[in-house]
């Protein structure tokens, strides 16, 4: 039977390439999972304003909704890595018992599922200006616990201004968390109290506060199977992504240097291709790079990986070997450090491409993906690494 190695093509060109780094793709992103957040609070609470703060993006309008049960929404990112309850707003009450009552179900069914299919974490916002907790949304906040649901306190519209350098918080807000905190309710931290604050306002200098804190929050409360699709669904913890993406070239780097253990000529660096286009779609699913522009992506991985050569190992030959100490002279081989270090080259500079990109309005982003800039981007960073 032939090896893994020998089944590998020799001859990889663009279209092959595309139709490789799509497959990648799609397996990147179904094996993050998804996660699933559900969100509370009466209508006012800032309950979108914050979940596009944490997600970057507005989920409502770039996801797939549907109602679940009354009053209750689920919006589900088109790549599937993100899922939002969203409960639009309600007045406890009988409203928040109709909610309840659906939860219940959802809750009772999905926890007999797979893990990306059950709710993961609940926020419930409490707008700093009303300055009190009924009763009623401290026994809703209680009846969420009950069913299982880790459930964090969001203290929302916070105002906090920077002042000679320091942050100060409203006093008022503060005396209010402390009164909430006192209440002991069954949630993150026995009733911890987070503040935030989503949107900037320069009229008023009050800033952006509390989203890290809130995110670390929910990462200590979500099940470990759903905290890759939290890394890739949140847009507020870039060393996150990082950090998970360096633990993907690191693995592609051992599996290169495994490919070269018995050096390959020049001539056969396309078998190295195969674990390069993988780790570079693994590494674009953690950036949360929607599977929506996947043939722009594709065709971005193509240029990239051949660089306008007929063959990939003839692009890995005449341009990135020569970055290498020493050159490559013909007939010379790769072997196992040559190509680790090949490998992690390109990691590290799609990583700076990924980096890049997220920073880029939607249209602006896939502009860059379909055309030139990506190819002349991902070829600066790899200079860079030589």
């Amino acid at each position: 039977m032939a090896s893994e190695q020998e089944r590998l093509p020799r001859d990889l060109n663009s279209a092959a390439l595309a139709s490789l780094f799509n497959d990648e793709l799609q397996k990147a992103f179904e094996s993050l999972g998804c996660f699933n957040l559900a969100i509370f609070g009466k209508t006012g609470s800032g309950k979108s304003t914050l979940l596009n703060a944490i997600f970057d993006q507005a989920i409502a309008s770039t996801g797939i909704g549907k109602p679940v049960t009354k009053g209750l929404n689920y919006y589900r990112h088109p790549n599937g890595y993100l899922g939002i309850y969203d409960s639009e707003g309600f007045e406890t009450g009988t409203s928040g018992d109709a909610i309840l009552t659906g939860l219940d179900r959802i809750v009772s069914k999905s926890n007999s599922g797979p893990m990306d299919q059950r709710i993961h974490a609940a926020w419930y916002l409490i707008r700093w200006s009303d300055r009190r907790c009924e009763v009623a949304q401290q026994s809703f906040i209680s009846a969420i616990a009950a069913l299982g649901l880790p459930v964090i306190i969001v203290m929302s519209q916070v105002p906090v201004i920077q002042r000679d350098g320091a942050l100060e918080i409203h006093p008022d807000a503060v005396v209010f968390a402390k009164y909430i905190e006192s209440l002991k309710l069954p949630t993150f931290g026995e009733g911890k109290v987070l503040l935030t604050n989503a949107l900037p306002d320069t009229f008023s200098d009050t800033v952006i506060y509390g989203l890290q804190e809130l995110l670390d929050a929910t990462y200590e409360v979500v099940p470990l199977a759903a905290q890759a699709a939290l890394t890739a669904a949140q847009g507020v913890d870039g060393r996150r992504k990082k950090d998970a993406a360096a633990a993907v070239i690191k693995q592609a780097t051992v599996v290169a240097s495994g490919i070269g253990a018995v050096p390959i000529p020049v001539a056969d660096a396309a078998l190295l291709v195969p674990n390069q286009v993988a780790m570079i779609a693994r590494i674009t699913a953690i950036y949360g790079l929607p599977r929506s522009r996947a043939s722009a992506l594709s065709m971005a991985g193509s240029a990239i990986l051949t660089g306008g050569a007929t063959y990939a190992g003839r692009y890995v030959a005449t341009h990135l070997l020569r970055f290498l100490p020493g050159g490559v002279i013909a007939g010379s081989v790769i072997s196992g450090t040559v190509a680790a270090t090949l490998t992690r080259a390109i990691g590290i500079a799609w990583v700076k491409v990924c980096e890049y990109a997220v920073t880029l309005p939607d249209t602006e982003q896939e502009s860059f993906f379909s055309s030139s800039q990506v190819r002349e981007a991902f070829n600066g960073y790899l200079k860079s690494e030589k």
